[in-house]
């Protein structure tokens, strides 16, 4: 689609067949200041967008149209509009849809009845994906120095898949070993996100009490319990407009998920020992280095929540099998754990130990043995014998034993004797067989 001119109001497409609906969308948008096309079929949206003359910053459509299924409008736009971010209208109660539309590329969701504060929220988040940063102002955090550090092949497709999943407001699932970098990937995608201005929250859930999880996540009124001397907001309402990333989140009780899963469908929280609900507005990012759905058939955790955390899936490579990029990460370490004036550097043969270990806890494995081995070490150079990895493949990797070529097996069993002379057999016992 053409590039629209800076004068321009951004321009918005309405589809929906109840002219009532549609007339509301179109006077909250123009209220908004932005220009608005109106379509009552998928024929007559598909015409709008193939016009030459038209270039939208948003779609917004119903998913059911006398004609087809606002989902393939969905389909159609992602991926022949890239930089055209489309939201869908569900019938109330249709959670399902919604996921089905984010998963095909959607940006983002609003149910019926429209609620038309969220409306607003969501179409200025939308708007925000392709803003012209002001004149003087620095490049966005997108074409910033990444968070994730290394050039193998793995990492490259990692994060041009973090770049596009920074556009959509889709739930993310994390999933990668302990160390793997999870948190690391969660703030790439915020930074990257049109959220990037607003805060980004990360919560250990295995770090809080059962006890306290309502009041840690939503809040609570002042006087609502014994302890309760001020009203305090609570994780959700801390990240509204932003980013929150359950960490851990598989180590919820059931209890906490059935409340978390009504917070995240209706965006709507209630502090404890308030009367009313208000409206949130984040974007959720769970991560684990446990089996969600292993867990689902145990018991131990909602399908339905995991329905609805698990729209988009991000899987973590473990560092072994990136070694790759031990070079560039041992580099940035050793960066940070150094001065100006006392730089760290590593010895002959190090980088050739490490990459002979298989690196069980991961990056976060990796800075915890140079922060040790810098203890130890001499002038700021970690040796070998610093590092004091565990394992024979390390040792194998490090100092490899001289070995002929080949040696003739009577001359390898003749030297058995002398490297482990066997005790003189006693009278009752057989005499052993002499060797060859």
């Amino acid at each position: 689609m053409t590039a629209r001119g800076s004068q321009r109001a951004p321009r918005v497409l309405v589809v929906d067949d109840e002219a009532d609906l549609r007339e509301l969308l179109e006077l909250t948008l123009l209220k908004m200041g932005l220009d608005v096309d109106s379509a009552a079929t998928l024929a007559q949206a598909r015409g709008l967008l193939a016009a030459p003359e038209h270039d939208y910053q948003l779609v917004l459509t119903d998913m059911r149209l006398p004609d087809g299924l606002g989902l393939e409008l969905v389909r159609e736009v992602s991926a022949a509009y890239k930089n055209t971010p489309i939201a869908v209208v569900t019938a109330f109660g249709s959670a399902d849809n919604a996921v089905i539309a984010l998963k095909a590329g959607a940006f983002d969701y609003i149910s019926k009845p429209v609620a038309l504060d969220q409306l607003r929220v969501m179409v200025q988040s939308a708007l925000r994906l392709n803003a012209e940063p002001p004149a003087g102002q620095a490049p966005d955090a997108a074409q910033a120095a990444s968070r994730l550090k290394g050039e193998s092949a793995v990492i490259q497709a990692l994060r041009a898949q973090i770049e596009r999943l920074a556009r959509s407001m889709a739930p993310i699932a994390i999933n990668g070993e302990s160390g793997s970098g999870k948190e690391l990937a969660a703030r790439e995608i915020h930074a990257q996100s049109s959220r990037a201005g607003k805060p980004f929250i990360a919560v250990n859930c295995g770090a809080i009490p059962e006890a306290l999880m309502e009041a840690e996540f939503f809040g609570y009124r002042k006087g609502a319990f014994t302890g309760a001397a001020d009203e305090r907001d609570g994780f959700f309402q801390a990240a509204n407009g932003g980013t929150l990333m359950l960490d851990e989140v598989a180590d919820l009780p059931l209890a906490m998920q059935v409340k978390l899963l009504r917070a995240i469908q209706e965006r709507r929280v209630r502090k404890i020992g308030a009367t009313a609900e208000e409206p949130v507005d984040v974007r959720i990012i769970s991560a684990t280095h446990k089996n969600l759905a292993q867990c689902v058939e145990q018991g131990s955790f909602r399908q339905d929540l995991f329905y609805r955390l698990n729209v988009i899936e991000l899987s973590l490579p473990p560092l072994r099998e990136r070694l790759d990029d031990l070079a560039v990460l041992t580099g940035a370490i050793l960066e940070r754990l150094g001065t100006f004036e006392h730089k760290v550097r590593l010895g002959e043969g190090v980088l050739d130990a490490l990459r002979g270990y298989s690196f069980p806890g991961n990056v976060r494995e990796l800075e915890n043995i140079l922060e040790r081995a810098l203890a130890f070490a001499n002038d700021g150079v970690i040796e070998v014998t610093d590092l004091a990895l565990k394992g024979a493949r390390m040792v194998e990797a490090v100092v490899p034993l001289p070995m002929p070529a080949a040696l003739p097996a009577a001359i390898n069993e003749a030297a058995a004797p002398e490297l482990a002379p066997a005790p003189s057999p006693t009278p009752a016992d057989p005499a052993p067989a002499a060797t060859a």
